[in-house]
Formats: C-alpha cells, structure tokens, sequence
C-alpha cells in the first residue's frame, strides 16, 4: 500500500527543511524521508549567504587553446575571488548565468533568510542587516557569513575588545596559540592572545565534546567542583598572564572551543562570563559541531511545528512514471521491503559530491536517486586544475534546472515536470570557495517548496 502526500521531500539537510517547511506553509501536505541523519552536525553552525565572488567565469577556458590548456598555471598566476563582500546581495548579478541564485533571484535569498530568522528565533543574529558579519573560525581564518548563533555574537571581527582565545592540551585539533597567531597576521582589528588551559584533561581522552557539553549543561562536579566554576577557575590565572606578558594591555572578551553547553548554553556562558569580568563566545570548530546539533534539533523542531511527516533512515531506491514523464511515486527501502510512497510533487534536496546526492566514478558524475541528467565535460581532465588554489570545474557540477527548479535534461529541456531540486544537488555554484552553502539551500529550498505546493 502506498504511503502518499501532497510534497514528498527527498534529503534531511537545510534544503530539505526549508523547503519542507515552505511547501507546509503554503498548505500542503508534506512528508520528508533522507536516507542518512542530517549533515547539519558536521557543519559549522554558521549560514552563509555569498562570501566571495569567483574571479572568472567558469564556462569560458582560461587561456587560449586545447581544452586542458591551463590546468598547469602556476599559484601566482591564478586570480583570487573577490571578497570578502560586505553586502551578498550586490554582487549576485555578477555570478555565472546558471548559478542557483541568477535562477532563484535575489529575493528568494532574502526570504530564505527571513524564513531561517523566523525558525531560529533568539538562537541566531545578523537579521538586522544585510550586511556579512566577519566571525572568526577555529583555523584561524575570518569567515563572511550572514547569521551567526547567538554563542558567537561576542567575537565578531569587527569588535575592536582586546581577546583571550583559550584552547585545551586534550583538544589537539583545536591549537589557541596559533589561531590567537593567525587572526594577528589576518589583521584583526584588536589585540589577541592565545593560551592553553586544564581542564577538558578531568574527561577521558576520548570524550566527545558533547559530553564535556553535557557536562556545563548540568553542572557535574569535577574533583567535587561544579564544571562551570572548575572551567572559569582554570582560565582565570590565563587574563592575567596574557597581561602581565604583554600580549594584550587587557582582556575584554574571552574565546572558547563550541562546547560550552548544548540546552543550556546561554546559561553557561553568562556564568562564565560573570566570573571571568569578560564577554564569552564560542568559536566554530570542525565535526562534531555543537553549533551544528543545536541549528538541527532547533530546524527539526520546525518540521514538527509545521506539520511536516519525517522519517529517517530511509533510503529511495527506485521509482516509477507516468506515461508523460511524471514522476508517479518513489520506492522507499523500510528495513528491507520496498515501499511506495506517492506524492503530487517532489523535492530533490540530497546534497552534492559530499554528501552523496550526486556520485562519480570513472564513467562520470551521476544523479542517483532520480537518475536526473547532470551536465559535465565528456574529458575528465577537463574536470579539474592541477592548482589546488584553482577553480576546480568540478565543483560546480549538479543537476540543471529552470528558473522554477524543475531538472533539465540533456537538451534542455524539462526532464520531470513534478519534480524540484534544491540544495547542492544543484549545479552552478561552487559553494566551498563562495562560501553560499546555505545561502543556497534557504533560497532554493523556499522556493522548490513553494513551487511544489503550487503542483497540487
């Protein structure tokens, strides 16, 4: 028997979401299945609008010549994006004619974010702006990005508070002194200092961040100390080291790996705020991302309020049409026996090369769930540049589609008049270098939810 809806929404990520929760608010019935759990955990918990714009146009060579002619440019030789930019907006008109926000618009990134504002509430900020906000990133570096969890606020690059960044000898992924470094050379605006303090050293080396998280959350005593009152006492000698060596005449605001708290974060770092007599933030670290396990409990709370049917764990492998190219229902593997779920409309959001919405081996890069037709050089050499500073053709690879999200086949025309695609399964951006993930999967996202619910 099959299980039907009004939108079916393949992909649990920010894509998905969005347009889940989009297709549910122009009244439809939603129901959202992904294979894997979302990869919001991996992420950084901040959402990028447009960071840098390419320096060339991908769809033309080069330099004159064969097709690989300019693989082998030397590093100097490669222009650099232009960016940071201070408005994402501004520059969306100067992006490749098929990339995903010259389909969508410039509005529709607008109202993605507005959406995202809507969703998250008081755990986010930058709303109040179209301006990017410049948040320092656990390499070192100074992401543009166009809201930031409320856990950051405090450690924008654009303050001018002299910073104490603070890392743990059991954090070995995490080094303070050299980011305190890096961010010195990026030329911040303000004095920054880094040392390393003991106390993620009372857990196992093993222990997930979560757990020490877990840990602040409830206040566990560590050597019969209470976990908030143990870390402000294991930072506190550290402001006035800094001081005293000269690295900072003082220190206003202290940084922190993100793992102070989970539910109860804000709490956390108002308590260590008030007794270290500085402003606390949390600087985004690599996977597991505790900024990342809130954005998603926070957007699955969301599916929940408007309504949205979400199954995880749920992989689709097949379907079957119409007899005018509908895509009729998808076969959806429920531990082991295949089964029909059937919709008006269909939302494609499963993620690029990473996330395995599109694969690749030799024979080329595929869509696999709805075999839609991806547009790539016949040449694999023609994939890539040998510069791993270039701009790798690669990236921008995807499905293509409409102005209204629906796939385009080989011809250009479209392939399936009920289906949209949204998030990274998407050609035409390449989101790592722009830094537009999310900007891309909010705007697309809305608006393949909204054009899905128009279908029924």
């Amino acid at each position: 028997m099959a299980i039907d809806s009004d939108v079916l929404v393949v992909g649990g990520g920010l894509a998905g979401i969005t347009a889940a929760v989009s297709a549910a608010r122009e009244g439809a019935h939603v129901r959202l299945v992904s294979h894997k759990a979302s990869t919001l955990a991996q992420a950084s918990g901040l959402i990028d609008a447009l960071g840098y714009l390419p320096p060339t146009d991908p769809s033309k060579p080069l330099r004159e010549g064969p097709p690989t002619a300019g693989r082998n440019l030397d590093r100097d030789e490669w222009p650099d994006p232009e960016g940071p930019l201070a408005d994402p907006y501004d520059a969306i008109e100067r992006l490749p004619a098929d990339h995903p926000y010259r389909l969508v618009g410039g509005d529709a990134l607008r109202e993605g974010l507005s959406l995202f504002d809507e969703l998250t509430g008081a755990a986010y900020h930058g709303g109040h702006t179209d301006q990017n906000a410049l948040v320092p990133t656990f390499g070192g570096s100074v992401k543009p990005t166009a809201r930031y969890p409320t856990s950051a606020k405090a450690g924008l690059a654009s303050d001018d508070r002299a910073t104490l960044i603070v890392g743990f000898r059991s954090l070995t992924e995490y080094d303070a002194r050299a980011l305190a470094g890096r961010l010195d050379a990026g030329g911040v605006p303000f004095e920054v200092a880094g040392a390393e303090v003991e106390f993620a050293e009372a857990f196992r080396a093993d222990t997930k961040i979560t757990r020490i998280a877990k840990a602040l959350d409830r206040d566990e005593p560590i050597d019969g100390t209470p976990a908030r009152e143990a870390l402000a006492a294991a930072v506190e000698p550290h402001l006035a080291d800094a001081v005293d060596r000269g690295d900072v005449g003082r220190v206003d605001r202290v940084g922190f790996p993100a793992f102070l708290g989970d539910d109860e974060s804000t709490a956390v770092r108002t308590e260590l705020a008030d007794r270290l007599g500085a402003a606390v933030f949390e600087i985004p670290m690599g996977p597991p991302s505790l900024p990342g396990l809130r954005l998603e409990d926070l957007l699955y709370d969301a599916l929940a309020d408007a309504g949205v049917s979400f199954e995880t764990g749920m992989p689709v492998v097949g379907y079957e049409t119409d007899d005018d190219g509908s895509i009729d229902h998808l076969l959806v593997d429920r531990k082991g026996t295949e089964v029909p779920y059937g919709a008006e409309s269909i939302v494609l959001a499963t993620g690029g090369l990473v996330g395995k919405g599109l694969d690749s081996d030799r024979d080329g890069v595929t869509e696999p769930v709805l075999d839609l037709h991806v547009p790539q050089p016949s040449e694999r050499y023609e994939w890539f540049v040998d510069d791993a500073y270039g701009e790798q053709p690669y990236a921008r690879f995807g499905v293509a589609a409409d102005e209204r999200l629906r796939p385009l086949d080989g011809d250009g025309a479209v392939s399936h008049d009920n289906v949209r695609v949204a998030g990274a399964v998407l050609g035409g951006a390449d989101v790592a270098r722009e830094k537009s993930a999310s900007g891309v999967s909010l705007a697309t996202g809305l608006v393949a939810g909204r054009e899905a619910a128009m279908e029924v």
